[in-house]
């Protein structure tokens, strides 16, 4: 009754131009039983006004942004928000629209009627409807959000709402959520594009999740796909509400008229922020003149060059500069304080430098481009081109048009207006239902690719396989670094099964996340060891795979199952991955269903440029065809023709030479070491050349001047257990001078390599320091430098670490413990630290390879396996591993402590003569034998403590009890030790009886 009154006084008003802010509301005929029809007090007076028409006709899209400018428009944008009214519909009685319809206007409320109903001006963002993925009901009863409109009005034109007359304020009253509301109505930024690239897409996602990041809210939209009241009518008051807008500019955006719109409306307001995306200004301004030249168009240009003076083009080689110059733009001119992930200490993108003598293989590189991008990046000039040459239509095909079945009626697609929250909340979306008929919202389940074949949406995960050494990090590697400007951060991890968990763990602190276990708490739900576990990795999962594009790169994947739990590749990899892509290199020949690419050798004219090392000296024909026999003899693997180009670039030597001395060096035994796995036994077999150049290799290293001539073979040797990640020369050093003397096992072919030999004097081959040593080992292709801080840092090739501990076996393995042991350091060093608590105490069926002396193994629990188990618990939340760990070391400590026993009994029972004879060192250390009895209560407590954090109180509480039985008789009563362990038992038996 109040809106009939209200609108019966707007029928009386004098017909003269509206100065408030105005909203019209049309829509045409829709399909029998589905159309509404609600007068709310008509005024036929106001429909002929020629005001009122030549604004609609003037006005593409009946948009309130082509509104030519006026004191009245300007009020209009600075006043509250209108909406229309979202109901359930029900059917009427005659559906059938009137064959005559007429507009009708009513005047508009006072401005403060309405001020303090804000929550109810922004429609609701909060419902959303089934994920693409599935299918709307069909049910032609089902209710769907309609609009309150006037008398029905048969346009040919989507229908809009048009800033241009004014009538009663009509709001939504369906599942509308306050907070949703508020954060559309706080939009900062504004972001408008138009296109059919997918990088153009995946671009504008990644400003917007940027944005966010520093606290900006967004709204991100391509008006030209919708094709609907309710998504035009919310597009348009973001548009006007925010505080600075960006277009990015195509070649495709010119021929836009929602883009030339927004260009223009921002420029008027002064807060237009254009970027160019694959173009120029020059090149808009001649796509311009090529097309026509108008009003409307001379206003886009001159809005262009005015904003222009941040000269935000983006290409091929600078997204990440130009997503990071714009934000920090705005967030100066929004004044929000930066806040920046902070980068971990000594961390570098990309682990290793680029390669200087990377050939070949572009189209390996091209086809891993087309597989993750998908298209050129002169698709849209193209598209753009072919509009000017009239071979398609202006109007841009909707995202449903394309991935949606939709019937007949207008406006029936689905758009996702993609509104995001602040700092990292999820992505608010608003959503608008299709007015009537079926939409099946089923997603292509193929894209197409550069060459015009279509593939499988799974394309963001491609996988480099191929033997060891074909050259799979080296490609991998190049790629990261081409297109590193694509992505927000190049991530790379290390696939061995062993460490795969801790090195997924370990990107949490290059992204700046907390996945530490729980702390001690007495009130609250305690959770279990596998939830904390869990959730580590699911903070991770959810920063890398969502909007913000990172290339994750898993370099040498062993299995496809993670090798402390068992867990599934798909586990830690989710098929959707969002805007992050996943490249990985590996041996195996199918991982799991993704696309896979089996890397061939490099083609003959590469393999010459790669044996010439890095030099490139020319040879005669006679050397040229030595530089052949090597070629086939190694069977083209780009490993060992690198350690050719190194050996050749190094030394004086010429090919034929060198392949003289290292064809007469004997192939290796075929014996079997208990250390060695089949594969990597098998690959040694299956090349015996590789395996005498890296013997050869290995003599160069001995047989160089000076007298720390041997450091730099004994690193080479101690390096083939450190785990597959880089080294400090500081450790490699620590651990090399662990070693025993190395014999010279090769004297008796130093006359056949007496020519290599002479030439290493001369070469700077002679290494002075540790750095030297390990520079030394870089040069010759042995290892390659780490991007690691401070210091030197270098990473062996897998197949030197194979060839290495079959020259050498155990004996360096226990080198290596002793190093780690010595300067190993648990934040710097966590894979080596794992890599020599395999070596000591073995995991799972395998079985231990390095035996310690009871004071050496006290001293390694206490500096190098607690600190390890602790940190891994505490920082990674490897809640589980962390308590094997724990639980392995005192087993350790109680055959130790039997071994002490039965010296004892032995002792005892002996024969007086006996007795008399032993000797000083072969009596029972009582002093280390109380070391270990206490370090065993140190590790039952700490045991304890750990378990009191996943709820697991009984276990928790009877190691605590066996802890103090041993404290109270070595130590006693009072003693401090004593009394914190039955403070950790009394928290235990409480939280027992809590639970």
């Amino acid at each position: 009754m109040a809106m009939d009154e209200e609108g019966s006084r707007a029928g009386k008003l004098p017909q003269e131009p509206p100065s408030g802010l105005t909203i019209k509301i049309s829509t045409s005929g829709s399909k029998t039983g589905k159309n509404i029809s609600t007068p709310l007090g008509c005024s036929n007076s106001d429909s002929n006004s020629p005001n009122l028409k030549n604004s609609i006709e003037s006005s593409p899209y009946n948009s309130p942004l082509v509104s030519p400018p006026s004191s009245a428009f300007v009020s209009a944008l600075q006043s509250p928000y209108i909406s229309p009214r979202a109901i359930t519909p029900k059917p009427l009685e005659n559906p059938t629209p009137p064959e005559n319809p007429t507009p009708v206007s009513h005047s508009s409320p006072p401005f403060s009627s309405y001020r303090g109903s804000q929550s109810d001006d922004i429609p609701s963002s909060s419902y959303t409807p089934p994920s693409d993925q599935y299918e709307y009901s069909d049910d032609p009863t089902e209710a769907k959000l309609k609009y309150v409109t006037c008398v029905p009005v048969p346009d040919p034109a989507p229908p809009r709402i048009s800033f241009s007359f004014p009538v009663p304020r009509i709001s939504f009253k369906g599942p509308v959520s306050p907070a949703s509301n508020a954060k559309l109505r706080s939009c900062d930024v504004y972001i408008g594009y138009h296109g059919q690239n997918p990088n153009l897409m995946r671009f504008c996602k990644w400003l917007k999740s940027e944005l966010e990041i520093q606290g900006i809210v967004c709204f991100v939209a391509d008006r030209a796909k919708y094709s609907n009241t309710q998504s035009h009518e919310i597009a348009d008051r973001v548009i006007c509400s925010v505080t600075y807008g960006i277009v990015v500019v195509t070649s495709s955006s010119i021929l836009n008229h929602p883009s030339l719109e927004e260009i223009r409306f921002f420029a008027q307001k002064k807060n237009l922020t254009p970027i160019f995306f694959n173009t120029g200004l020059a090149e808009i301004t001649g796509l311009i003149n090529c097309n026509s030249i108008d009003k409307e168009c001379r206003e886009v240009i001159d809005g262009l060059v005015k904003f222009n003076e941040l000269k935000l083009e983006v290409n091929e080689g600078n997204w990440r500069s130009c997503v990071a110059k714009a934000a920090g733009i705005l967030r100066a001119k929004l004044g929000r304080k930066s806040v920046a992930e902070k980068a971990a200490e000594g961390f570098e993108e990309i682990p290793f430098p680029r390669n200087k003598c990377f050939v070949g293989r572009e189209k390996e590189i091209m086809e891993i481009e087309t597989a993750l991008f998908g298209c050129t990046d002169n698709s849209e000039h193209d598209y753009a081109m072919s509009i000017i040459r009239g071979e398609t239509s202006g109007q841009s095909e909707g995202l449903a048009d394309e991935e949606s079945e939709t019937f007949s009626s207008r406006g029936g697609r689905f758009i996702n207006l993609e509104l995001g929250g602040k700092c990292k909340e999820p992505t608010l979306e608003a959503w608008v239902e299709p007015i009537t008929g079926r939409n099946s919202l089923k997603r292509s389940k193929y894209k197409k690719s550069k060459s015009g074949n279509y593939k499988t949406l799974d394309s963001s995960v491609f996988c480099i396989n191929g033997v060891a050494g074909i050259g799979k990090t080296e490609l991998a590697l190049e790629f990261a670094y081409r297109y590193s400007q694509r992505y927000k951060m190049v991530l790379w991890v290390g696939g061995e099964a062993r460490y795969f968990r801790q090195n997924l763990l370990n990107l949490s602190q290059n992204l700046g996340l907390d996945v530490s276990a729980d702390a001690e708490k007495e009130r609250g739900r305690i959770r279990s060891f596998k939830e904390q576990e869990n959730e580590a990795f699911e903070r991770i999962k959810r920063e890398l795979f969502r909007d913000m594009p990172y290339l994750l790169i898993i370099d040498n994947l062993e299995t496809e199952r993670e090798w402390w739990e068992g867990k599934d590749l798909h586990d830690l990899i989710p098929r959707n991955t969002g805007g992050t892509h996943v490249i990985i290199t590996t041996r195996l020949s199918k991982t799991m269903n993704f696309d896979i690419m089996q890397l061939p050798p490099l083609e003959l004219t590469d393999a010459m440029v790669l044996m010439r090392g890095k030099r490139k000296r020319d040879y005669p024909t006679e050397e040229l065809q030595f530089l052949h026999r090597f070629d086939e003899e190694l069977g083209r693997l780009s490993f060992g023709l690198w350690l050719v180009g190194s050996l050749l670039s190094e030394l004086a030597i010429s090919p034929c030479a060198l392949f003289e001395a290292v064809n007469q060096i004997p192939v290796a035994d075929d014996s079997t070491y208990s250390f060695m796995s089949m594969s990597d036994e098998q690959y040694c077999k299956s090349n015996p050349f590789l395996m005498k150049l890296l013997h050869f290799s290995f003599i160069i290293l001995q047989q160089t001047n000076g007298r720390k001539n041997l450091l730099a073979s004994r690193m080479l040797l101690v390096g083939a257990w450190f785990a597959p990640a880089p080294i400090s020369a500081a450790l490699l050093a620590t651990a090399a001078k662990k070693m025993p003397a190395i014999g010279n096992g090769f004297r008796k072919w130093t006359k056949c390599v007496s020519l290599a030999f002479s030439c290493c004097s001369g070469c700077g081959l002679a290494p002075q320091s540790e750095e030297d040593s390990a520079t030394l080992l870089v040069k010759l292709g042995l290892a390659r430098r780490a991007n690691r801080q401070p210091g030197c840092w270098i990473q062996f090739h897998p197949i030197t670490q194979v060839f290495a501990r079959r020259k050498e076996g155990l004996s360096a393995a226990k080198a290596t413990v002793q190093g780690v042991r010595k300067v190993g350091n648990p934040s710097i060093n966590t894979n080596h630290l794992w890599a020599s608590a395999f070596l000591v105490f073995g995991f799972k069926s395998e079985p231990p390879l390095v035996q310690l002396k009871a004071i050496d193994m006290v001293l390694y629990i206490k500096k190098t396996a607690v600190p390890v188990a602790i940190r891994a618990f505490t920082t990674f939340s490897m809640c589980n591993s962390a308590l094997e760990l724990l639980k392995v070391c005192t087993n350790v400590l109680e055959e130790v402590e039997k071994s002490f026993v039965s010296q004892i009994q032995d002792w005892c029972h002996g024969s007086l003569c006996w007795k008399r004879n032993i000797h000083g060192h072969q009596r029972v250390d009582e002093y280390l034998w109380q070391n270990v009895t206490l370090l065993k209560a140190c590790l039952l407590e700490t045991r304890a403590k750990l378990l009191l954090r996943g709820g697991h109180f009984d276990g928790g509480e009877e190691l605590c009890r066996t802890c103090i039985s041993i404290r109270t008789v070595m130590l006693g009563h009072d003693h401090a030790q004593t009394l914190a362990a039955q403070e950790t038992l009394a928290k235990l038996v409480r939280m027992r009886s809590k639970v």
